[in-house]
């Protein structure tokens, strides 16, 4: 969903200040068959994750203004580190060769990192999204529209 994904977007270099390690699902054709990738609107909602390979979430939560404020939707934290080591390890291991980093390079420009057999390659755009999907997305973050994501 392109609003949903400008709401994300614009938001990209704040999370890599923070700290943040961003990776963003690679689109392939098993996943868009079954609903999940590199720029379909299931690849931005944050499902699970580790925080510190000490707490665990897991949950059907979406992490947006639109989720927080209906609370229609659900989400366990876990404190375990056990478990949640083992899903670091496990993304750790698995989504880098899946995934684009997204890194914010000394010069400030976002760049999406793939990793291939033969080396790094560095996009300067998102890879996958043409011109007219980039100006979608590029209209929707400026426009007031949050609490609706």
């Amino acid at each position: 969903m392109t609003a949903v994904h400008a709401g994300y977007a614009k938001r990209r270099v704040a999370l890599l200040r923070s700290g943040v390690r961003l990776l963003e699902l690679q689109r392939t054709d098993e996943a868009e068959r079954n609903g999940v990738g590199g720029s379909s609107s299931a690849s931005i909602h944050a499902k699970t994750f580790a925080v510190d390979r000490e707490r665990l979430f897991v949950g059907s939560f979406n992490f947006d203004p639109r989720s927080a404020g209906l609370n229609t939707e659900m989400g366990l934290v876990i404190h375990s580190p056990a478990l949640a080591g083992r899903l670091a390890e496990s993304f750790d291991s698995h989504l880098p060769s899946r995934a684009y980093q997204v890194r914010l390079p000394e010069e400030g420009e976002l760049s999406w990192i793939e990793r291939t057999p033969e080396g790094d390659r560095r996009y300067d755009t998102v890879p996958g999204v043409g011109f007219f999907r980039r100006a979608a997305v590029g209209l929707l973050s400026i426009l007031p529209i949050e609490r609706e994501l």
